[in-house]
């Protein structure tokens, strides 16, 4: 086990700058998930951190090593990738006992090595099968337990679940931080999708355009976040935005929206009267009440655990996600509730929270 440490880490290609100045740190045993849309840089960082790709300026610190100019090999890490990368030729147990055999270890050494690791992900019924005869999730376990034998400081995974199917991909989710919470190892995980971020991370690290844009808790980011790209970003359904200008209606403070529609706020915000501001409501924090902010109905769409209703709020196009299955159909005139506790706003010119 070590700890992480990336320090205002630069990767040019050529003249293009796409990852300008990180900075973000795993400490020894924590699970970090980097998430961002495509593009965003987290996959080059993960490379990175792996010796894979260059890194143009900065430092990389694994343990008490600088490992900017070590070979992969020579970096006490462990990588799991999308596709596996299994070879097809070779049986579960000489897949996983590959790198050991490199490594000229001894064959008693090997052979303990493999079992054990067999035995934590399930695997000890399929070491003598080849990678064709194994199933999506099989073959992933495969790599991981090729991962674990090596028993590296850290564990570097690459979008390892984005070729299973949506169950699978939960039950994987599950095996992971089991996998995690078994070895202690640090641990950081990439990923687009914020599903994954969300249930398995000791802390996320949301980045976009080659820049991190928050690190924090699960529930940190969801409940506070910095701007309204990490706010748009964490949570599904996505959080609703809706434009306008905080005023006083009567003694009761808002955001009046150009169709004059009056959505709640709390105290704190009437120091900003006047100001033409964003107002960001989760979909969870909105409830149908006989008096609140009109609304029609226009797609029910049940899931089961609640139904998410996508409506028209005069000019504006929310969701708002309930947990009980109201008596409602599209076309159908509602009032919302909205909770003024719950709301964030932003400043539509940077996009900022204001707190």
């Amino acid at each position: 086990m070590a700890k992480l440490t990336i320090r205002n880490a630069i990767k040019r290609y050529g003249a293009l700058e796409v990852l300008h100045g990180v900075s973000v740190a795993a400490q020894d045993g924590e699970f970090v998930v980097l998430v961002g849309p495509s593009g965003c840089g987290k996959s080059t960082l993960l490379r990175m951190i792996a010796g894979l790709e260059s890194i143009s300026d900065g430092e990389i610190e694994i343990g008490d090593r600088i490992v900017n100019d070590l070979e992969p090999n020579e970096r006490d890490i462990a990588m799991v990738f999308q596709s596996y990368a299994l070879y097809p030729h070779m049986t579960v147990r000489d897949n996983m006992a590959f790198s050991l055999k490199l490594a000229r270890r001894s064959r008693q050494e090997i052979e303990q090595k493999v079992n054990d690791a067999a035995a934590i992900l399930d695997l000890a019924a399929l070491l003598d099968r080849y990678p064709r005869q194994l199933s999506g999730g099989q073959r992933q376990r495969v790599a991981m337990g090729r991962a674990i034998v090596r028993n590296p400081a850290v564990f570097l995974f690459d979008e390892p679940l984005s070729n299973l199917d949506a169950k699978l991909r939960v039950q994987m989710r599950t095996e992971i931080k089991t996998l995690h919470q078994r070895l202690g190892t640090t641990m950081v995980y990439v990923t687009h999708d914020q599903m994954e971020a969300m249930t398995m991370a000791d802390r996320i690290v949301v980045m976009r355009g080659g820049h991190i844009e928050q690190i924090g808790s699960p529930l940190d980011i969801y409940d506070a976040p910095h701007n309204s790209f990490v706010a748009g970003f964490i949570g599904s359904p996505s959080m609703n935005f809706i434009d306008g200008i905080v005023t006083d209606r009567n003694g009761t403070l808002g955001l009046e929206d150009a169709e004059n529609l009056h959505w709640p706020l709390r105290e704190s915000a009437r120091r900003h009267l006047g100001r033409s501001l964003q107002l960001g409501i989760r979909p969870e924090h909105i409830a149908i009440d006989d008096a609140g902010v009109q609304a029609k109905v226009i797609i029910i769409e049940p899931t089961g655990s609640e139904t998410h209703l996508q409506l028209q709020a005069g000019g504006q196009s929310i969701v708002a996600a309930v947990r009980d299955r109201p008596p409602v159909s599209a076309g159908q005139p509602i009032q919302l509730r909205i909770d003024p506790a719950k709301t964030h706003l932003f400043d539509p010119s940077n996009g900022e929270r204001l707190h």
